[in-house]
């Protein structure tokens, strides 16, 4: 008898292989993170052919640049996990393939294209398909991700099972903007870093990288307008040139990931003065960039100008936070401009972080600040601008009241970087709290969980993101009344998933305690 299962539902046990695992999961097909809007199932066990087929019969997308072959098989080594698989079937309920029906016949990943899907897998058959529908080539993707979920590599058969068919899943994100940050000037990540980044991120519906670039720490990325920049680089190996970032964004895209690039000014650029001394205020006074030299706004357009080339998101992110004005008015020069501007140092601050969302606006972009710009001169900022918030609760319903866009990731909660934040904390952050207003919620465009990189690099960055930002992630992909209200409900589901990352190869961590904790004895995966 069929079933309709949500997260209020209590899920069944059992053994997996007798004694061949100590390990034991979910009845099979009952574990996909993040939630779906609804999932209809039976109780019958299929198995994958073999020779598992893609069509696109029905489909108005061409799949020209290969998004899609790629996607599919991607996802056909997930699921095979590097396996050998049998040849040999027990019945004759076996899957041929998936047929993948898209909509519209472009792939161009614009902010808040459409990522809606339905999946249906039927139970009985022989050489029968899979049926994937979306309106576009990022739905389908999301939708070929929760497919792989469904399936599991038998052990004993040593065939790929898909239990608890039929299937009838649909699906949709809750916000468009769902978001995890890196940070590259702390410490250097390499590119295969980055793209395996990109790839976990994937896993639980993830849809925009923000790199955080370049900070006071380094400069490591090539400006072809300003070359001296990346002078500030760590080394002469830790850079990115700009085909690298090329790469990066082009590596993204094809996932139905953005890449929001972040410079954040006037203040984190004391790495930008080693290539250029005269955006310094002083030799001894070496940031915030130099607001009464026009020079700093020619680099911040060449950078812009660069970027827009490159950085092909609707946004891009200036930063504007924690900004010490103190060498604006002890330096000579710049203490005479303002006097002669009839200006004081906050009035300063709001001109330079202004005319920097002017210089974006004139490449194209919409703007992202930091919260501080916000709550120092919110009535001058650009209606272009989105308000990122930090520093705690109560900030995004202030923003959207005034009628501007806003990013949740409240350091509280949602700042990877702080190891005493437990997984916990990361499901149960609600970005609309005292949000009621329909029209005002919809200027909530999601959240992003921040992956600062004081102390973090290659070795550790992902047992530190994962599986926390999972947590996160549900929570902004997952309609609000199919969330858990305790997330203790939803424990055996995330430690699945978390054994699911390990499987294909992302270094997630346990879920018990805090961040980037280690194995505290030898046991399964599952009940860590």
């Amino acid at each position: 008898m069929d079933c309709i299962w949500d997260t209020r539902s209590r899920l069944c046990f059992v053994l997996l292989f007798g004694n061949l695992l100590s390990s034991f999961v979910s009845v099979h097909g009952l574990n996909l993170w993040p939630m779906p809007k609804s999932a209809n199932h039976g109780s019958n066990t299929i198995y994958l052919s073999t020779n598992f087929q893609l069509s696109t019969h029905g489909s108005n997308y061409s799949d020209g640049s290969g998004l899609l072959k790629e996607a599919f098989e991607r996802m056909v080594n997930l699921i095979e996990a590097d396996h050998t698989t049998n040849s040999k079937f027990p019945n004759y309920s076996v899957l041929a393939g998936v047929n993948v029906a898209v909509q519209s016949p472009d792939d161009t990943l614009n902010f808040g294209v459409d990522e809606s899907y339905y999946l249906n897998v039927p139970a009985k058959g022989s050489a029968f398909y899979a049926q994937i529908e979306a309106k576009t080539i990022f739905g389908a993707l999301h939708a070929l991700e929760t497919f792989s979920q469904l399936c599991y590599f038998n052990f004993t058969t040593k065939v790929v099972e898909l239990h608890a068919a039929p299937w009838t899943i649909n699906d949709l994100p809750r916000f468009p903007y769902r978001g995890l940050l890196i940070d590259t000037s702390r410490h250097y990540l390499p590119v295969p870093v980055i793209k395996s980044v990109i790839d976990s991120m994937t896993y639980s519906k993830l849809n925009v990288l923000h790199w955080h670039i370049v900070d006071d720490q380094s400069f490591p990325l090539e400006v072809p307008s300003y070359p001296k920049l990346w002078n500030g680089a760590y080394s002469y190996s830790e850079r990115y040139t700009i085909n690298d970032a090329i790469e990066i964004v082009r590596y993204a895209e094809r996932k139905g990931v953005n890449v929001l690039a972040e410079i954040d000014v006037p203040g984190h650029t004391l790495s930008w003065g080693f290539g250029y001394p005269s955006l310094w205020p002083s030799k001894s006074c070496r940031e915030p960039l130099d607001v009464s030299n026009e020079f700093s706004f020619k680099v911040i357009d060449g950078i812009l100008s660069d970027f827009s080339k490159v950085f092909k998101f609707k946004f891009v992110h200036l930063g504007g936070d924690e900004v010490n004005t103190s060498c604006w008015t002890t330096t000579p020069h710049i203490k005479q401009w303002l006097n002669n501007h009839h200006m004081n140092e906050s009035d300063a601050y709001r001109y330079f972080v202004l005319r920097a969302q002017n210089i974006a606006i004139s490449h194209g972009y919409d703007i992202i600040n930091w919260e501080e710009t916000f709550n120092n001169f919110g009535d001058k900022l650009s209606p272009k601008t989105v308000v990122h918030n930090w520093l705690g609760s109560g900030v995004a319903e202030k923003v959207v009241a005034d009628g501007l866009r806003c990013i949740v990731s409240n350091q509280d909660k949602w700042y990877l970087d702080h190891i005493d934040a437990n997984w916990q904390g990361f499901y149960t952050n609600e970005p609309l709290t005292n949000i009621s207003n329909p029209t005002q919620q919809k200027l909530v465009l999601g959240g992003e969980v921040c992956m600062w990189g004081e102390h973090i690099d290659t070795s550790d960055i992902q047992q530190t993101i994962w599986p926390r930002a999972a947590a996160a992630a549900e929570r902004l992909w997952t309609p609000f009344d199919k969330l858990a209200k305790d997330p203790e409900q939803v424990t055996s589901r995330l430690a699945h998933f978390r054994c699911l990352l390990n499987k294909r190869g992302v270094q997630a961590a346990p879920l018990v305690g805090f961040g980037r904790q280690v194995p505290s004895e030898p046991g399964s995966c599952y009940k860590q």
